[in-house]
């Protein structure tokens, strides 16, 4: 495992200042720019680096022990996936949260998900993959008692994941993993209330257990409720943290 070097890294946008962030030492037999690039958006969806937040790139470099190219290939990466914007003469920042982009993926993802809960009520579930959901609902309710927010959310994306790779469509999981990325930053938020986390695990042992009975249309009634959960965190982040949206995609409440 990769030693970590502990760098102060004050992020004044958060309720809660980060004292520190870990970055991890570079592997030299890898790609630099990949390693930079998965740390980097790591920490991006886990809101460690905040919505509107600078990053600079001789700091990134510097934190890594790394030349400026493969910070450079790595920011570019972090654009293609909408995590990273670039202001002429400014600098590059943290890409900050914009409602139309979540509504979409959150639209995309619902429709997705349907698609899958109702195909695999059709065709049935495979045994293999029975056996690696449960396994799986065993793991995300001991990181609940763990208190391991990071772990669980880790769990989660496995637990969807799985059940689209089931359907035998190769795409879907990745289509799938590509939309959920612009909604985890939203996500992280939502699951720091062990509450919440205890209500997605209960969603998660009925859908399978629905899928499981072939059950289709409860279990699709299931998986909008499910998902329009995105919907509710949005509505009260707006009001709670407007610094970490686009000023002109805020939905304000009338005083």
């Amino acid at each position: 495992m990769a030693q970590q070097t502990e760098v102060s890294l004050q992020d004044e946008t958060l309720d809660a200042k980060q004292s520190a962030l870990r970055f991890p030492e570079i592997d030299p037999a890898l790609p630099a720019g990949n390693q930079i690039f998965d740390a980097l958006q790591a920490m991006i969806l886990a809101m460690e680096l905040a919505p509107g937040q600078a990053i600079s790139e001789a700091d990134i470099a510097s934190k890594f022990g790394s030349s400026r190219t493969p910070v450079r290939e790595a920011l570019q990466k972090l654009r293609e996936a909408q995590l990273v914007t670039t202001q002429p003469s400014r600098g590059n920042f943290v890409t900050k949260l914009q409602r139309r982009k979540l509504q979409e993926a959150r639209f995309m993802r619902e429709a997705l998900e349907i698609a899958t809960v109702g195909h695999l009520c059709e065709t049935g579930l495979p045994d293999a993959f029975t056996a690696s959901l449960n396994d799986n609902l065993k793991r995300q309710k001991k990181a609940i008692k763990r208190r391991n927010i990071q772990e669980f959310r880790h769990l989660d994306d496995a637990f969807h994941l799985t059940l689209a790779r089931a359907t035998g469509f190769s795409r879907v999981a990745d289509v799938l993993k590509r939309e959920k990325i612009l909604l985890d930053r939203l996500r992280v938020l939502a699951l720091r209330s062990k509450s919440h986390q205890k209500s997605l695990l209960q969603d998660h042992q009925n859908l399978l257990t629905l899928i499981l009975d072939r059950d289709k249309e409860p279990a699709i009634e299931l998986t909008r409720r499910h998902m329009n959960t995105v919907l509710d965190t949005l509505s009260g982040l707006e009001q709670t943290h407007s610094h970490y949206f686009e000023p002109d995609s805020v939905i304000r409440t009338p005083s």
